[in-house]
C-alpha cells in the first residue's frame, strides 16, 4: 500500500510557470494512462485464470472431497475480490486522468529541502518511480493544504509529529484533462465561484476575505468532536458544499468503521438528492443513501394512513389563503405544540390507568400489586407494559395458587389489564390529546381522508412513545439538508430513531412555508449538546443579485462577496402572451451569454407546466415533484424544488401583484431568486408584486 505521507528526497522541485504546469500535467496523465493499461492487463490475467479455474473444479469436482470443494470456493473468491479491486482501481484512475489534483503545496520538513506535493480525489502511487505522485485530500499530509497558510506547518504521522515549512500553496481548475487555471492561494478554496474570482483578481482585500471563509469552512469539515453540528448558512454561503466535504472527511478518517452506506442523507426530494449525489462522487466516495421526509413517515406508519406531502401542503398554501388551514401548521410547528405532547404523554401515564383489584379463580390480585408493576416498567414504550405486568400478574396467581394456569386463567389476565386503561389506540390518544388541550378544531382527521401533513410527525412521536419503533441503528451519520422546513416534533422523532451523529443544515431565509419554519435556536432545544456554525457570507450571487432579493426578505446578517455582474432584470409586458415571447426571446439568447445553466423558476407546478408547454425546445426539461434526476441544460420548475439548487442565469417568470401576493409567495419569490449566481431576469404582465 502506498504511504500516506511523503517521501522527500528524490522529488522534482517544480517552477512557478504556468507552462511548465501543463507540461507536468500532459506527463501525470501518460503516466496515469500507463497504469490504466496496466490495470486492464491485470482484469484480462483475473478474469483468464477465473474461468480456468471454474473449468478445473467443473471437470475434476467429482475426484474432489468436501477439503478440496471448501479451499477451491475460498480459492476463487479470493480471485475474484482481487479482481473487483482492480475494477474499482480503474474508476479511481479514470477519475484522476479528467482531473489528476486540484492543489499542490511546496513543503520541507526542516532542514530537508522543499518539494511539491499534488493533492486531488484519490492518490496515485506510481509503481515504477516507487512514489506518490498524487496524495488523497483527507490524507495526514493533506491536511497541510486546508490547516496551514504559508510559512511554519505540521502535520501528525503515525510515527509522530512532521514541522516543516510551507513555501508555496497552488490551486488548479482541471476539467476533462485540461487546465483552465490555477491561482496561488495562502488557503485552500474548494468553490468555483470563488476559485474563478481569485484568478482573475489580484485584489488583497478579496484575498483575505476568501481566507477568512475558508478557514472558518475547514473548520466545520474537519470537526471530529461534535456528536450534532448545525450549520446555519445564507443562501450561497457553500453550506451543502461544505457538510458533503465533512461527510467525505469523516469518511476518510474513520475507514476502519464507517462506510458510504452507514451513512443517510434525509434530503427535501428526489431531484436535490440526485444533485448532490453528483457532489461527494467528486470527492472521493461512493453514492450514499438517502431518503426523504415522507418516505421515513410512510415506513413508521406502516402505509396504514394515506397522508399529505409536505409538497402538496405548500402547493395548497400556494392556492388558497385557508386561515384555518395555516392556524393548524403554525400552532404544530411551535415548540409549544411538542411541550403539550410530552405534557399529555405524562398526563396519560398518570390518570388513564384506572387500576382494579383482579380476580382469576380464587385469587385476589390487589391493585397496588397491578400499580406498582406498571410503574416498574417505566422506560418501555406505555402501551407496551401490559404484556410484562400480565406475565407478572399470571407469577403472582400461579405462586398464590400453587398450580399452573388454565389457558383461559392466562387470557382473562392479558385482556383484563388493557381493558384498564382508558383508551388502546395510538389514532384515539391522538385525537384525545385535542380534546385534553381544548382545541379539537385544530385536528381534521376524518375517516377515508388523507392525514394532514403538519400531524404525520405528531401520530409518528406518539406511536414512538406508547408503541415503541424500531430505531435506524445501522446509520452512523445522518445528513439533514434544508432544515428550516423541518419542525421541533420531526426533530423530536429523528432524535429518537437515530442515535448516531447528526450534521444538519439550512437556512431560515428560504423556508417555503414560513408558518412551519425552524430557526437554529429552535433546533438546539432539541439537541441542546449540538455546536452551531453560522456563515454569512454568500458567494453563489453578485452583489446586484443579493441586494435584490434583500428587497423581498431583509437578511441583516447576510454579508455579499464584492462580486459584481449586471443588475437583475424587470421586464414589464402588457399580456401573459406577450411575457411567453419575451422567455422565448431569452431562451434563444441564452447559448451567446456565456452562461452554462439557465433555471425558469415559477411559482406552482401548474406555471412550469404552462411555460414548458409554450416552450416546447428541445434540451429543455420540467422538473416536478416526480421527477428523480437533475439534468443538465435549461430547467423550468417550482421554486420549491429549486430550493439547493444553483444556476448561471435565472428568469422568474409572472412576477406580479396577482401571483406574488402572500407570505408564502415572498418565501417562494426569495428562493427563487437567489438560485442566480449571474444574471438574474423577471417578467411579469400587469402590475408588478409588491414585494420588488
Amino acid at each position: 500500500m502506498a504511504p500516506l505521507w511523503p517521501v522527500f528526497q528524490n522529488q522534482p522541485v517544480m517552477n512557478a510557470t504556468e507552462q511548465e504546469e501543463r507540461e507536468y500535467l500532459e506527463e501525470i496523465k501518460e503516466k496515469l494512462t500507463l497504469a490504466v493499461r496496466r490495470v486492464d492487463d491485470a482484469v484480462k490475467q483475473f478474469s483468464s485464470e477465473l474461468r480456468q479455474k471454474k473449468q478445473y473444479i467443473h471437470e475434476h469436482q467429482s475426484g474432489m472431497d468436501e477439503a478440496d470443494m471448501v479451499a477451491a470456493d475460498q480459492s476463487i473468491n479470493r480471485m475474484a475480490l482481487t479482481g473487483e479491486g482492480a475494477v474499482a482501481r480503474k474508476r479511481r484512475l479514470l477519475k484522476l486522468v479528467q482531473s489528476p489534483y486540484f492543489g499542490r503545496l511546496d513543503f520541507g520538513p526542516k532542514n530537508q529541502a522543499v518539494a511539491p506535493v499534488y493533492i486531488g480525489v484519490h492518490s496515485f502511487f506510481d509503481e515504477q518511480q516507487r512514489q506518490n505522485l498524487v496524495y488523497d485530500w483527507r490524507a495526514p499530509i493533506s491536511s497541510l493544504f486546508y490547516d496551514f497558510e504559508l510559512g511554519e506547518a505540521s502535520y501528525a504521522t503515525p510515527s509522530g509529529t512532521i514541522h516543516g515549512r510551507i513555501e508555496l500553496k497552488r490551486q488548479y481548475k482541471i476539467r476533462d484533462g485540461r487546465l483552465e487555471f490555477l491561482l496561488d492561494s495562502d488557503v485552500n478554496i474548494h468553490d468555483d465561484v470563488l476559485q474563478q474570482e481569485l484568478a482573475k483578481s489580484s485584489d488583497d482585500k478579496m484575498k483575505n476575505i476568501v481566507a477568512t471563509i475558508q478557514r472558518d469552512q475547514n473548520a466545520v469539515i474537519r470537526n471530529e468532536e461534535a456528536t450534532v453540528m448545525i450549520i446555519q448558512g445564507v443562501a450561497g454561503s457553500g453550506k451543502t458544499s461544505i457538510a458533503l466535504h465533512r461527510i467525505a472527511f469523516l469518511l476518510y478518517r474513520y475507514r476502519e468503521t464507517i462506510a458510504a452506506k452507514d451513512i443517510l442523507i434525509i434530503s427535501p426530494n428526489k431531484v436535490f438528492a440526485d444533485y448532490i449525489s453528483n457532489v461527494l462522487p467528486e470527492l472521493g466516495e461512493e453514492h450514499l443513501p438517502e431518503m426523504g421526509m415522507e418516505e421515513l413517515a410512510a415506513d413508521l406508519l406502516e402505509n396504514r394512513y394515506q397522508f399529505q406531502t409536505f409538497f402538496d401542503q405548500v402547493a395548497a398554501l400556494l392556492e388558497h389563503h385557508n386561515a384555518a388551514f395555516i392556524e393548524r401548521i403554525r400552532f404544530k410547528s411551535s415548540f409549544e405544540f411538542l411541550s403539550q405532547l410530552n405534557q399529555y404523554l405524562l398526563h396519560i401515564e398518570n390518570t388513564y390507568f384506572t387500576v382494579k383489584e383482579l380476580r382469576v379463580g380464587r385469587t385476589v390480585v390487589p391493585a397496588a400489586f397491578i400499580q406498582q408493576k406498571f410503574r416498574t416498567y417505566h422506560r418501555v414504550p406505555l402501551l407496551k407494559r401490559f404484556a410484562l405486568v400480565a406475565n407478572d400478574v399470571r407469577a403472582y396467581v400461579r405462586d398464590a395458587a400453587g398450580r399452573k394456569l388454565t389457558g383461559q386463567e392466562k387470557g382473562t389476565i392479558g385482556e383484563a389489564l388493557p381493558r384498564m386503561f382508558r383508551l388502546h389506540n395510538v389514532a384515539d390518544l391522538y385525537r384525545d390529546f385535542y380534546r385534553w388541550i381544548g382545541r379539537p378544531e385544530l385536528l381534521k382527521f376524518n375517516q377515508g381522508q388523507p392525514l394532514e401533513y403538519a400531524d404525520v410527525f405528531a401520530l409518528i412521536y406518539l406511536r414512538i412513545r406508547l408503541e415503541g419503533l424500531p430505531g435506524y441503528d445501522h446509520v452512523k451519520h445522518l445528513l439533514i439538508d434544508e432544515m428550516q422546513d423541518y419542525t421541533p416534533v420531526q426533530y423530536a422523532v429523528l432524535s429518537r430513531l437515530f442515535h448516531c451523529r447528526k450534521t444538519i443544515l439550512g437556512d431560515v431565509s428560504q423556508t417555503v412555508n414560513p408558518y412551519s419554519a425552524s430557526s437554529a435556536e429552535t433546533i438546539e432545544r432539541v439537541f441542546p449538546q449540538a455546536d452551531v456554525v453560522r456563515l454569512y457570507r454568500s458567494y453563489r450571487s453578485t452583489v446586484e443579485i443579493t441586494a435584490f432579493a434583500q428587497r423581498i426578505t431583509p437578511n441583516p446578517n447576510i454579508i455579499p462577496l464584492e462580486r459584481h455582474g449586471p443588475e437583475p432584470t424587470v421586464t414589464r409586458c402588457t399580456t401573459q402572451q406577450e411575457e411567453l415571447q419575451a422567455i422565448r426571446q431569452l431562451l434563444a439568447d441564452f447559448p451567446g451569454s456565456g452562461n452554462q445553466s439557465l433555471g425558469i423558476i415559477c411559482k406552482t407546478l401548474q406555471q412550469a407546466e404552462q411555460v414548458y408547454e409554450a416552450l416546447q425546445a428541445p434540451g429543455v426539461y420540467l422538473l416536478t415533484d416526480e421527477s428523480t434526476k437533475f439534468k443538465e441544460g435549461v430547467i423550468i420548475t417550482t421554486a420549491h424544488l429549486a430550493k439547493g439548487l444553483e444556476f448561471d442565469a435565472v428568469i422568474v417568470p409572472f412576477a406580479s401583484s396577482r401571483n406574488y401576493k402572500t407570505e408564502v409567495d415572498r418565501s417562494m419569490l426569495y428562493v427563487a431568486c437567489t438560485r442566480a449566481m449571474h444574471q438574474l431576469t423577471l417578467t411579469y404582465s400587469g402590475e408588478s408584486t409588491a414585494f420588488i
